[in-house]
């Protein structure tokens, strides 16, 4: 599912978008070769992507598949995707600390079930005891999760977390220490501990908002849908 978006007023929608099309130097995690990010892009509405569509974007129409195998449908609708030379990356933003726990899997029965199988599954790949993530940082869970299974399919998949700073419209963290402490804290909850398989593919970046908003996003391009 590709889904538009307008031109965002605020918080991590806003930083985002304005990041991924002037700015993408502040998304670039040093320890990855240069991004190429293909969404939010302004010339594609600032569309973002769930489902099969996420795949498509990052050239991996072949595992739509697999992908319905392990997830049913209306699963995470990512913030941003980019490829680099060998691989992909899919990314979370923030702009306050109350976002990351989130609200609990709000899926319907059956579609619920499935995802708990496929996030046991997970939890046994890594070597976890049976955890509830379903309720608390059930995102944060659902975004490993999919790490995991890219993963599982021999491809060089990243996960990026965006913890954007000085956010003071949202009243959001001024400091990269306490988006690492809320981290911290959402690892402990999904009984993850400091370092596990997906520890190397998992990277975070922390754009000053004062950087991003002298330059802000204000139109769609002429390829906007």
């Amino acid at each position: 599912m590709r889904i538009p978006q307008a031109p965002a007023a605020k918080g991590s929608l806003k930083w985002m978008q304005a990041a991924a099309n002037l700015r993408p130097d502040l998304l670039q995690p040093p320890d990855l070769p240069p991004l190429t990010w293909v969404s939010p892009l302004i010339d594609d509405g600032y569309a973002e992507y769930r489902d099969r569509a996420f795949l498509d974007r990052l050239g991996l129409s072949r595992h739509a598949g697999a992908l319905a195998d392990f997830w049913p449908a209306r699963g995470p609708q990512w913030d941003g995707l980019a490829r680099f030379d060998g691989g992909v990356l899919v990314a979370e933003a923030k702009a306050h600390l109350p976002e990351l726990p989130g609200p609990a899997c709000a899926a319907r029965p059956r579609s619920k079930a499935r995802i708990a199988a496929s996030m046991a599954r997970v939890q046994e790949g890594l070597g976890l005891g049976e955890r509830d993530w379903l309720s608390s940082h059930y995102q944060y869970a659902n975004r490993l999760a999919h790490l995991w299974w890219l993963r599982g399919l021999g491809i060089d998949a990243h996960l990026l977390l965006v913890g954007f700073l000085g956010d003071t419209e949202v009243r959001g963290p001024r400091d990269r220490a306490e988006w690492l402490a809320a981290y911290r804290v959402a690892d402990r909850a999904l009984g993850l501990p400091d370092r596990h398989a997906l520890s190397p593919f998992v990277h975070h970046v922390f754009p000053d908002v004062a950087r991003l908003s002298r330059a802000p996003v204000v139109a769609r391009g002429p390829g906007s849908r």
